[in-house]
């Protein structure tokens, strides 16, 4: 395992758990890069909505931001509540499960799933488009290089958290630094009357559509997309640095100033200069060439600008297993998806959210336009539920100034609630039923999960259990010729079975004559049955056989199967060699009573 050791590092102990606890700088480039950088390209999918209703539709884009900024504002102050209720980490399943009900947080945990296997199909997908602006020429390879995009955050995340907080520290920061200089840049340059060092790439294209209510409420639901990723630090308590509420909300603030500044921002900037969407440009490209010209800087802009669009999937890489994880503790996914990697990560559920992304950029071909419309809806589902869930929890506990917190979380969940019924509806026949349908389908798969495990539980219980007897039961050794690998096969059952048989199913009738004469010394009195095998098939009569023999036992009486089985010194040997021994397992495994042993001869080099 050389190879895996290379890429992911050596293992780490247990008790060094709290050491990859992460301080405020590099958590908010673990937790807050899917926040930060909707910044790319939520003022973009409010003009895409605007410009279809003309230029005077333009003048919208910042009373719409504004009013996003306002329900961000909610959000922080509403959340910063939560990390301070649920220490242990509060995210939308735990706060909705506890205050709400079973069925509310699993409705919460699928949307949450949803929205982060989105956030790394949009976030690879929107990282591409920001390369390919500034290198037209990879444009036709936009879904191979979004897939090796999420296969690197994947490698990053899979060496540990620590690690992938110092692998995506420097883009997080760098977009931040070369964000901050273009809006700075740009307000001062309008406010001393400077020309656009550049003129805009795209021209407003005729209206095709009327200005209405609906187009606005259009238009505001596409911004709010700047809003996902606000959750994600809230489900990740545990991963900071003692005390971990405290530094946990400071981060939550800090994400929040930043992020709404620069919306803010970037959206004025967008109207002052005119910006419209298109000529295979994103706004955030156009700015730069508006404010910074072509120059070296436009390029770092550029750069920072994919590289965190790219980073942005790891809030989503630390967030998705850790909530997978809590769902498999509770018995609602794959015990799997709990267990930690030899680097202290929820290795399993990296690998699947690593998958289900990928998988999405090949379905949508890599095409931000297309995935964003799927984006929005499952977030303020859980921003929803989790702040609904708080204003139960203040109303129980009545803890401190508790009228004034449920107030608080109480307008955040009908602020989001109300956002959440505008997505809905605007972005219904653009791809969020989708969406819709799929958390459904993942909550018959929690509970059937669920379901299975109780039984299972129930199953191994041991009250009621019948009292103990001695088991007698009979050794079968299938054979297919007679070696050593054989005569250790039959003396190891006749040193565990009161009574034994050797079965050799008929394929070729000059094998079975020679194997009856070696039989006569090698046998050591016990009796060789020969299987008939009409159609040349190894496993079936073997199967039946064993069916026949244990037709009429009772529950003390077993039958175990000892296989003879060869082990190889390398492993590409042993393609050289048919796989009978794996197939007989395979096909005795679900029959009561019988089991299966394999006594392996190890060939020497």
């Amino acid at each position: 395992m050389s190879w895996k050791r290379w890429f992911l590092g050596t293992p780490l102990e247990t008790e060094r758990a709290k050491e990859q606890r992460l301080g405020i700088p590099l958590a908010l480039a673990v937790f807050s890069s899917d926040a930060l950088s909707s910044v790319a390209y939520a003022t973009e999918e409010i003009l895409l909505v605007l410009t279809l209703a003309g230029a005077a539709a333009m003048e919208y884009s910042l009373p719409i931001a504004t009013l996003i900024v306002s329900l961000l504002l909610i959000l922080v102050v509403s959340y910063q509540q939560t990390v301070h209720a649920y220490p242990d980490g509060g995210g939308s399943y735990i706060v909705a499960r506890e205050n709400l009900g079973t069925m509310p947080g699993l409705v919460a945990a699928a949307a949450l799933l949803i929205d982060y296997i989105l956030t790394v199909a949009v976030s690879a997908a929107a990282g591409v488009a920001a390369v390919t602006s500034a290198v037209p020429y990879l444009l036709p390879h936009k879904v191979a290089l979004g897939i090796v995009f999420v296969a690197i955050i994947a490698v990053g995340n899979l060496r540990g958290v620590r690690e992938s907080g110092r692998l995506f520290a420097i883009p997080t920061y760098t977009f931040v630094a070369s964000m901050a200089i273009v809006i700075v840049a740009g307000l001062w340059r309008h406010a001393h009357g400077l020309p656009a060092v550049e003129a805009p790439a795209a021209v407003l294209p005729p209206a095709t559509a009327t200005l209405t209510l609906f187009l606005l409420m259009r238009a505001f639901s596409s911004g709010c997309t700047a809003l996902t990723g606000i959750e994600a630090i809230s489900n990740g308590v545990q991963a900071f640095k003692p005390p971990e509420s405290r530094n946990a909300a400071v981060t939550l603030l800090i994400m929040g100033t930043i992020l709404g500044s620069f919306f803010l921002g970037i959206t004025w900037l967008a109207h002052a200069y005119a910006i419209v969407p298109g000529a295979g440009q994103t706004v955030i490209s156009q700015l730069g060439r508006a404010i910074l010209g072509t120059g070296p800087m436009y390029y770092v802009l550029q750069a920072g600008t994919a590289a965190i669009l790219l980073v942005a999937a790891n809030t989503a890489f630390a967030d998705f297993p850790r909530l997978s994880s809590i769902l498999a503790r509770d018995r609602f996914l794959p015990r799997q998806l709990a267990t930690l990697g030899d680097r202290l990560v929820f290795s399993n559920g990296i690998i699947i959210l690593s998958a289900a992304a990928m998988l999405l950029m090949i379905l949508f071909r890599g095409e931000t336009h297309a995935l964003i419309p799927l984006y929005a809806v499952g977030v303020f589902l859980a921003f929803t539920l989790s702040q609904a869930g708080m204003v139960m929890r203040h109303l129980r506990t009545r803890d401190g100034r508790w009228r004034l917190h449920a107030a608080v979380n109480a307008a955040g969940a009908t602020a989001t609630g109300a956002a959440l019924l505008v997505i809905a509806a605007t972005k219904f026949t653009h791809g969020a039923w989708i969406v819709i349908v799929l958390i459904p389908i993942l909550m018959v798969l929690f509970l059937r999960t669920h379901r299975h495990y109780f039984y299972v539980r129930t199953q191994l219980s041991l009250v009621e259990i019948e009292p103990e007897r001695p088991i007698r039961h009979t050794a079968i050794v299938p054979i297919s010729a007679v070696n050593r690998a054989t005569v250790y096969a039959l003396r190891y059952a006749k040193s565990i079975a009161h009574e034994v048989e050797a079965i050799h199913v008929a394929l070729d009738p000059v094998r079975v004559e020679q194997i009856q004469n070696q039989w006569k010394t090698w046998g050591g009195g016990v009796p060789l049955r020969i299987l008939e095998s009409d159609y040349r098939s190894l496993i079936r009569p073997m199967v039946d056989y064993i069916d026949d023999l244990m037709h009429g036992r009772r529950r003390n009486e077993m039958v175990t199967v000892v296989l003879p089985e060869f082990v190889t010194a390398h492993w590409w040997e042993g393609l050289f060699h048919n796989q009978s021994a794996f197939l007989i397992k395979g096909a005795l495994l679900f029959r009561p009573g019988v089991v299966v042993t394999s006594v392996p001869f190890h060939f020497k080099r």
